[in-house]
């Protein structure tokens, strides 16, 4: 019996005589490769559900409205139009988040038209400002199949706003 023979043809291309895919070098590697993956996959799930204890919520915001007497004090590293917001630190946005600061700190271009509009303030949760002080601005929602909810809002002076709830809280973004 001699060597299996690969047999061209329509339909049969990288198939043996038999008509079964030969097995290549790689094949013994990808359940390692697969397994590798799910384990950086868990990783990022885990180290992104970690709570931190105290009264922070489990993504190290400040919880409480911005204008309840609930929300933190401000400290050194608050900035004055921040005091007494609830904050969230830069690095602690979701990533959507964080490209669309990007796109922002470089005046676009953006996804979106309406990013840039006049952001109103109608529900008065930001310090009050004049009718274009303040510019709204999307963070894409995964799976969403319009605008979704999430959008920082910019102030004139170079405040940034979170809001993941359209409009119905606010965070300063501390950068």
């Amino acid at each position: 019996m001699g060597a299996r023979r690969i047999v061209p043809g329509p339909g049969r291309e990288g198939r043996n005589s038999v008509g079964a895919v030969p097995p290549t070098p790689s094949a013994p590697a990808r359940p390692r490769l697969l397994a590798a993956l799910l384990l950086c996959l868990l990783a990022l799930l885990t180290g992104c559900t970690t709570g931190t204890g105290g009264d922070g919520a489990a993504d190290g915001t400040t919880t409480g409205s911005p204008t309840t007497a609930t929300a933190p004090p401000a400290t050194a590293a608050t900035p004055s139009w921040a005091e007494g917001m609830a904050t969230v630190p830069e690095t602690r946005l979701p990533a959507e988040a964080l490209r669309t600061l990007v796109l922002i700190d470089r005046g676009g271009p953006y996804p979106y038209a309406r990013d840039g509009v006049v952001f109103g303030n109608f529900e008065r949760l930001l310090p009050r400002e004049p009718r274009g002080y303040y510019h709204e601005y999307t963070v894409p929602t995964p799976g969403s199949r319009d605008r979704g909810a999430r959008r920082i809002v910019t102030g004139r002076d170079r405040e940034f706003y979170y809001t993941d709830d359209h409009y119905k809280s606010f965070r300063a973004v501390l950068r």
